[in-house]
């Protein structure tokens, strides 16, 4: 299992993209920084709904995005922390 770690939004490069040419089913995507503006897109949210997908709180906050995202997994640092000690390996892209 890996957890996959998208920091850019998609507008501005094509991390996403190569992320999810690459992830595996059994894979968890974590978006944090403008890579949470992903979601803000049909498109992304389509392509990124059969994996496990959080986002960082403090982004989607940061951003005024709560509501929005509200039916996303939103997680703290310590949880982040957490989700690199289960997985094998964490990709930042």
């Amino acid at each position: 299992m890996i957890l996959h770690h998208i920091q850019t939004s998609p507008n501005r490069d094509n991390a996403l993209k190569l992320c999810l040419r690459y992830a595996c089913k059994e894979d968890a995507i974590l978006l944090s920084s403008d890579g949470v503006n992903a979601l803000l897109l049909r498109q992304w949210a389509m392509a990124l709904s059969p994996f496990k997908l959080m986002v960082l709180r403090d982004d989607v906050i940061a951003r005024g995005l709560t509501e929005r995202l509200a039916n996303v997994c939103q997680i703290d640092y310590n949880e982040f922390v957490a989700q690199t000690l289960v997985h094998d390996k964490v990709i930042t892209w």
